[in-house]
């Protein structure tokens, strides 16, 4: 994928002409340009130069994304050509409207003549207009180049106030200053310079997020060279170096801890305010801040493969992508802006059929092109795409495009993996139960001794728990391990077996009791494991997959948000059904193989938007087939390439918060949208007058020109609404 930065893009209508530009490169596969970012995504096997060479003759800039960006120098621009303009308009309108309409006092040489009044208005009009010659720049060149933007209706606009305001200066009376449009010409531009200036500063707003993360970017570390402390640039930095971290330092790249312990604030990675305790083969990640003791560390992913450099880099390429939400908002800005021209003509030539005067009738053709705003329709998605995707940034979620975004606030249906999902994914033992006369140290001893050679996860959780108590664990001679019937193994002279209750009793007799209590144990979740010596029963261990703290009160936010629950389990149908009873699942699917998950997820998708949420490799094909796969960040890498969402800590809380923020999301794109459309399917009939016969509603050029100014300001300022999203707070 190639990135590059396109300039001299004003609106929507601008990026639909560059994508389509682009597209038509032979190797092309896909374009998204972002009005938003000024930015360019190409996917395909194409030369650069191709890329650029097109930009150009669409009648654009373009820049490899690696060049850097002028934004201040731009802005330094914007405010010297506002603040100038201003000034210049002040002058103008104490002439046109100041002396004309309330009598306000001139140099007697001014009034002596009205044709002095209006060669001064035209001069400080013209002045505006060169000023803000950039309008007329761009959009002449939008014409030139068969795509016209919003830069060409303001230019046409203004030019059309101005021409004929020299027009009616040419056959001047004392009469006619009040038929002079110099001051509309001028403000047009300054009100739209006003409301460029108001949507920049808002659009920066919506990077905030971005820039905050991009900050936290260490610059240097302080790594061991011949055994001496050199500070380098984090460039530097290369994989194997050991580097050294102090108190209240970030540490500057992903790496293990060698040495010393401490505990780190990561709320950069994962939202979590707590710090967490590290100690010697502990991780450590990039911009995380070591808040306490002294660690010495080896790098192991330096650069762009960090943890927190990927974080970025995701939320800047969802920045940058398109959500499906758009493409009505771009098929309408493809044809927005000559239809507006075509309309200003047809408004013209009504008005002027009607009887209506040439200044009245050009007043409202000009209202028409200068209160349409197709700016606001190719805001509308990406700037709260923008917001949302910091947002979740900042909480742990990466939504990798903006689609992904979108459709997570469509959600309808979670299909959830069991095992380090909704569960710890590490069994554990509940219960002991021990035979008569047999203590359950002694018991524990036997037990731990025999599954120590078995590598099976249950055999694990028995030795870990006897090491937990400082049970002693005693070799074994003979070991052996038969599917589906257990284990065995020689402890001096006597024989120890361990299995499922069906395995044990071949070998020994189990009281009624004991199956009671077996049976109650696999109702619960719970795996009972039976232990023999010789042909005696000595007791049995329950072995659980133990839910996560947050399982049950995410599955309740989810059924508050009413959204169906399916679990997607590889166990047996009754431990499966004893765990989704204790969280609330609506429906289990047990037994079920990888590609099973994966066709069960795509049934649900055919009746109603669903989410898949996994960790393992085998939830990966589930992951890519349903609309929305959401990995917990803790798993497997294949599982987050498969999946559109990372939720960078194992809680499936984040799931509903990713869900929450999604339809947040969708709401105010909803919002924006509407608006866009309204405003102009509003503002142009009021502009054209069409409203003049019945309600006497009139619009001059100056407020239409308003209006298009404050219209994306508006969209803009709706969509950083999203940064007042709050997590919520799930027990």
């Amino acid at each position: 994928m190639q990135r590059f930065n396109v300039t001299g893009m004003s609106c929507a209508a601008c990026s639909a002409r560059v994508e389509k530009a682009v597209l038509a490169i032979d190797g092309v596969t896909e374009c998204t340009v972002s009005l938003l970012t000024n930015s360019m995504t190409v996917s395909g096997d194409v030369a650069p130069k191709k890329i650029i060479a097109a930009v150009k003759a669409a009648g654009y800039g373009v820049v490899d994304d690696d060049e850097p960006k002028e934004e201040k120098s731009e802005t330094k621009s914007l405010i010297y050509r506002l603040s100038t303009s201003v000034f210049l308009l002040a002058i103008l309108m104490y002439i046109s409207m100041g002396y004309t309409m309330w009598g306000l006092p001139l140099p007697h040489f001014l009034t002596a003549n009205p044709l002095y009044i209006a060669i001064i208005q035209a001069i400080l009009a013209a002045a505006v207009m060169v000023i803000n010659g950039h309008f007329f720049k761009n959009g002449v060149k939008g014409l030139i180049h068969r795509s016209p933007n919003m830069d060409t209706l303001v230019a046409l606009g203004s030019a059309s106030a101005y021409i004929y305001s020299i027009a009616v200066t040419v056959t001047m009376n004392e009469h006619a200053l009040h038929d002079l449009y110099f001051e509309s010409a001028a403000m047009i531009l300054t009100l739209i310079t006003v409301g460029k200036m108001l949507e920049a500063h808002a659009k920066g707003k919506t990077t905030d997020a971005l820039k905050g993360l991009m900050r936290l970017a260490p610059k240097t570390a302080t790594v061991i060279r011949d055994g001496e402390e050199v500070v380098l640039p984090i460039a530097d930095v290369r994989v194997g170096d050991v580097f050294v971290v102090r108190p209240g330092e970030n540490i500057p790249v992903d790496g293990t801890v060698i040495s010393g312990t401490s505990a780190t604030d990561e709320s950069a990675l994962t939202g979590e305010s707590l710090p967490q305790d590290k100690a010697a083969g502990d991780s450590v990640f990039a911009a995380t801040v070591n808040t306490s003791g002294f660690l010495t560390c080896r790098a192991e992913r330096v650069g762009e493969d960090t943890t927190f450099s990927g974080i970025i880099k995701t939320v800047s390429d969802a920045a940058a992508s398109k959500a499906p939400a758009q493409k009505l908002a771009d098929k309408v800005s493809a044809i927005f802006v000559p239809t507006v021209i075509v309309i200003a003509l047809v408004t013209f030539a009504i008005w002027s059929a009607l009887g209506a005067t040439v200044g009245f009738a050009l007043a409202r053709a000009i209202s028409v092109l200068v209160i349409s705003c197709p700016c606001a329709l190719g805001l509308a998605t990406p700037v709260a795409i923008m917001v949302a995707s910091g947002v979740g940034a900042k909480n742990g979620i990466l939504f990798k495009t903006a689609a992904s975004l979108e459709m997570a606030g469509r959600v309808k249906t979670v299909a959830l993996d069991k095992t380090g999902t909704l569960t710890l994914g590490a069994p554990k033992v509940t219960d002991v139960v021990t035979a008569d006369g047999i203590s359950e140290d002694v018991f524990l001893a036997l037990a731990a001794s025999l599954e120590y050679g078995s590598e099976h996860p249950l055999a694990r959780a028995v030795t870990d728990f006897a090491k937990e108590k400082s049970i002693p664990i005693s070799p074994v001679t003979d070991f052996l391990a038969i599917m589906g019937e257990g284990v065995f193994a020689k402890l001096g002279s006597d024989i120890l077996r361990g299995g499922s209750v069906a395995a044990i009793e071949k070998y020994c007799e189990l009281r009624e009791n004991l199956l009671e209590k077996a049976n109650e144990f696999a109702s619960e979740g719970r795996t009972p494991l039976c232990f023999a010596k010789n042909s005696e029963f000595i007791g049995m261990i329950a072995v659980s997959d133990l839910l996560k703290d947050d399982s049950k009160a995410a599955i309740d936010c989810l059924k508050k948000l009413k959204i169906r629950t399916v679990m997607l389990t590889g166990d047996n149908e009754r431990t499966a059904r004893a765990i989704a009873r204790k969280v609330g699942i609506d429906e289990v699917a047990s037994g079920v193989m990888p590609s099973d998950k994966a066709r069960i997820v795509k049934e649900h998708s055919k009746v109603a938007k669903t989410a898949m949420v996994g960790d393992g490799i085998n939830d990966s094909p589930a992951l890519a087939a349903a609309d929305v796969g959401i990995a917990i960040g803790a798993g497997a890498d294949v599982a987050i390439d498969a999946a559109e969402v990372v939720l960078v800590r194992s809680t499936l809380t984040d799931a509903v918060t990713a869900i929450r923020l999604g339809r947040a999301t969708l709401r105010n794109i909803r919002q924006n949208l509407f608006w866009a459309f309204f405003y102009n399917v509003l503002g142009i009939p009021l502009a054209a007058g069409v409203f003049i016969p019945v309600f006497g509603l009139e619009l001059s050029p100056m407020f239409g020109a308003a209006a298009m100014s404050l219209s994306s300001f508006f969209v803009v300022i709706n969509a950083l609404r999203l940064n007042l999203f709050k997590k919520e707070n799930i027990k």
